[in-house]
């Protein structure tokens, strides 16, 4: 999986739980390299929306962090890119999921910024499947991801961001927050997708 370099014991927690948190997912050259992409396109950071296509919005009430779309500007973004679509199509070899294609961003969290209780994938048509989060550096405080039992405000699971971990998660079946950040977060978030274009309407659109 090139620089995915972790075994695949992730998958036997998928299957259990449907989520998995994996350690040192990606080799250091490329965290390093994520990392100063970061720092090169800092200026182009915009604050993030909520909704789709023509429904999106900015909403500092639910959501303060800023992104940058992954637009194949940098080698980094196209490594990554890369490891990404192996774990695609080992997911899809595993568990049959037929995941059509992968889309992600940067995040940025600083001091206040948070992301409140939701879910990844869309109300009537969704093809967001699977969450992906890689966590670019390590904050001493803050933006930890909350993630909730299926059908329950119980927490599952709270997660510290910590360089180079990765999480997956199934999109329609966890609703997760992000707590306020103290320190910066830079992180990936990513989704991969089924291909539910009908009726002439492609989605994912191109």
């Amino acid at each position: 999986m090139g620089n995915f370099i972790t075994s695949e014991i992730y998958l036997d927690h998928i299957e259990a739980y449907g989520y998995a948190i994996v350690e040192n997912a990606i080799d250091e050259g490329l965290m390093s390299d994520l990392m100063a992409d970061c720092y090169r396109i800092n200026r182009h950071f915009s604050l993030a929306g909520i909704g789709r296509l023509n429904n999106q919005q900015i909403d500092s009430t639910i959501r303060k962090d800023k992104t940058y779309w992954f637009d194949g500007s940098s080698q980094a973004q196209k490594n990554y890119q890369t490891a990404m679509e192996g774990i695609r199509t080992t997911l899809n070899r595993c568990f049959f999921m037929g995941l059509f294609d992968y889309e992600c961003h940067y995040a940025k969290y600083t001091l206040g910024d948070f992301y409140k209780k939701h879910v990844d994938a869309f109300k009537g048509r969704s093809n967001r499947v699977f969450t992906t989060v890689l966590y670019l550096n390590t904050p001493q405080q803050g933006g930890e991801l909350v993630i909730y039992k299926p059908k329950s405000k119980d927490i599952e699971i709270t997660i510290r961001p910590t360089a180079g971990t990765l999480v997956l998660f199934e999109s329609e079946r966890f609703v997760h927050e992000v707590l306020p950040a103290v320190d910066e977060r830079y992180s990936i978030a990513g989704w991969f997708r089924k291909n539910t274009s009908i009726s002439g309407i492609i989605d994912p659109p191109r």
